[in-house]
């Protein structure tokens, strides 16, 4: 079994985050996110609508979408990989090149974005946050 991981706040789900779930799915058989708590989100300078819980009731909910765990940390990244024995992580090409270190334990894979949508836009337009 293929696994791939990737990471995300995951707030406001739109369908560029289904867009980037579906690819991440389709690089493997069982697809685990990542999902910012609160707490680090936080750290990230990053206001959620919706809790963490919430948020990962919503994916679950994804049927593209087989574990969802927390991300608390910057650092956690590799430890998540060799824990769940993860081939492939995968993360929108915003990114490009920040995770380039984790090519020593699985494949790094950089997804296009969904250039028209993205929740800071949403929040932005609707005057929330």
């Amino acid at each position: 079994m293929k696994r791939v991981i990737t990471y995300g706040t995951f707030d406001l789900i739109h369908y560029g985050h289904i867009n980037l779930l579906e690819r991440a799915r389709r690089l493997g058989d069982y697809l685990i996110v990542g999902l910012s708590t609160n707490e680090f989100n936080a750290i990230k300078n990053k206001k959620c609508y919706f809790s963490y819980e919430e948020r990962k009731r919503l994916l679950e909910a994804i049927r593209y979408v087989d574990l969802v765990i927390p991300e608390e940390a910057w650092e956690q990244k590799a430890s998540d990989i060799k824990l769940y024995q993860i081939d492939t992580f995968v993360i929108g090409d915003d990114w490009e090149g920040k995770f380039d270190e984790l090519k020593s334990l699985c494949e790094v894979v950089y997804l296009n974005r969904t250039p028209e949508v993205s929740t800071t836009k949403i929040k932005s337009e609707l005057k929330i946050f």
